[in-house]
């Protein structure tokens, strides 16, 4: 997990000082690293393959542009598996709910099915911003952007989205 959080920080202070094809193993590395928390589903062997994918690219070819591609992989594949658990219920959020509360009231079922779709929109918009930095962008903001910035609106989402539902909880169990 570590490694995942300081690859682009990682990645933008090895640029110009070690060649791309090396640093493709950080990409392997964040890959591997994810490994055990990945559930054996098809979103997460396309996850894994894309970032194989990647690292094979980044020594082939010696470019950057593969490892800054990373975070937009994940993102992906985060959309992928939110918006799968869309169209075959039940959604991501009420599976993660469940966990802590297996008798979810019938109300919740349609607010974690929203709240899902917030995940997606977000996934869509921070893949998009993260592509946009990998082609146009410098190496420092590339870094900023995928590895400060993004983790800051996710948790303003999940700050957010915790706030949302205890009002919810407040108005729907008394």
């Amino acid at each position: 997990m570590l490694i995942t959080l300081l690859y682009p920080l990682a990645i933008w202070l090895g640029h110009g000082r070690i060649e791309p094809r090396w640093l493709a193993g950080l990409l392997l590395l964040a890959a591997a690293t994810r490994l055990p928390s990945l559930p054996v589903s098809r979103v997460a062997r396309w996850s894994m393959a894309g970032a194989l994918l990647l690292a094979v690219a980044a020594v082939w070819s010696n470019l950057m542009l593969p490892l800054k591609l990373y975070p937009v992989l994940v993102s992906a594949a985060l959309l992928a598996a939110f918006a799968y658990s869309l169209a075959v219920p039940p959604s991501m959020v009420e599976r993660l709910a469940r966990l802590r509360e297996p008798d979810l009231p019938a109300a919740a079922i349609g607010y974690t099915r929203r709240v899902t779709q917030v995940w997606c929109g977000f996934f869509i918009v921070n893949g998009a911003l993260a592509l946009g930095t990998a082609l146009w962008a410098s190496e420092a903001l590339w870094s900023l952007y995928t590895g400060v910035i993004a983790y800051g609106l996710m948790g303003a989402l999940f700050g957010a989205e915790w706030l949302c539902r205890m009002r919810f909880k407040r108005l729907h169990h008394g």
